[in-house]
């Protein structure tokens, strides 16, 4: 059996574990890492992951030992205490006025390091904040880390609106351009709640289905194209990728939907007017145009500073 732990954001190492060791899946044990020593908890793992490592190779992480009442007491208690250093930060990074958002504080196992995490627009000096957190914290090696939104996202964690856990808390670990022009593609209506998620940028998914939309469209014909239905004459006034098939407007105003072997393209324009502005699929919200490409600019929404 092979055993691995979660680091921050995702990251999944093997374990060194010695062959008289008796750990168990759920288990925490103290793991020595390249921040110092640090609580995991035990994660018993597959023949496919164990595969994929084989082709990876992850750098595997010592066992120190497996965590006993004791040490879980005072795991416990050091969770409390960075709850305190972070608001204590958070204080005194308001205090100098620095545009920091603070996601969290970490303290390795021995309380020789603390590492706070933070989010910033741009580049901040936090020369004087260090030397606040220095007075702050005696004896501790203070590590201040700016990460981007997403790897804000993926450390606190959370549920989609698919009501799955994020992508970036299970096993997206890193993260694709994506823009606008996934979400008009694939007929999602341009509204920042429909497609952004919570750390307020475009959805990941918008590319994992993407090749799907644009093989659909290959097929259909695209919004206001003349088209020969059952019915006579029409427009495409939308395009339903998913089902494959297309809302027509016909000559007497009314709107049908058709399967594709049920139309046929027609050259030459078509004297019929449809206001793509009614068609749900290229409606936005609230949010104009300029906001929506705003949501575009993935600059430092990840560092890989994690």
């Amino acid at each position: 059996m092979k055993f691995a732990i979660r680091v921050i954001k995702n990251q999944f190492h093997p374990l060194k574990v010695s062959p008289n060791a008796n750990i168990k899946h759920g288990q925490y044990v103290l793991v020595r890492t390249d921040k110092g020593e640090e609580v995991f908890k035990v994660f018993l793992v597959n023949c496919q992951i164990q595969k994929t490592w084989e082709k990876f190779q992850p750098e595997p992480y010592s066992v120190v030992r497996i965590m006993n009442e004791e040490d879980m007491k005072t795991y416990e208690e050091q969770k409390e205490l960075e709850i305190k250093a972070f608001y204590k930060c958070r204080d005194l990074a308001q205090k100098r006025n620095l545009v920091m958002k603070f996601t969290q504080a970490r303290y390795t196992f021995d309380r020789k390091k603390i590492t706070f995490y933070y989010t910033a627009p741009e580049r901040v000096d936090f020369r004087e904040l260090l030397k606040d957190l220095t007075q702050e914290f005696k004896r501790v090696r203070i590590d201040l880390r700016h990460i981007g939104v997403r790897d804000e996202t993926s450390i606190l964690q959370g549920q989609g609106v698919c009501g799955q856990d994020y992508c970036c808390c299970r096993f997206l670990k890193k993260f694709e351009q994506v823009n606008t022009k996934l979400a008009r593609d694939q007929g999602i209506p341009m509204s920042s709640g429909k497609i952004t998620g919570a750390c307020s940028r475009l959805l990941c998914c918008l590319n994992y289905e993407y090749k799907n939309y644009l093989d659909a469209a290959k097929i259909l014909p695209p919004v206001g194209s003349g088209v020969m239905t059952p019915d006579g004459v029409g427009k495409v006034f939308m395009v339903n990728f998913l089902k494959k098939s297309v809302n027509v407007k016909l000559e007497d105003g009314k709107v049908k939907e058709y399967q594709k072997n049920e139309i046929e393209m027609i050259d030459g324009e078509v004297n019929i007017d449809i206001d793509i502005n009614n068609n749900l699929n290229y409606q936005e919200d609230e949010v104009g145009a300029a906001d929506i490409k705003a949501l575009e600019d993935d600059k430092n929404s990840t560092t890989g500073n994690v």
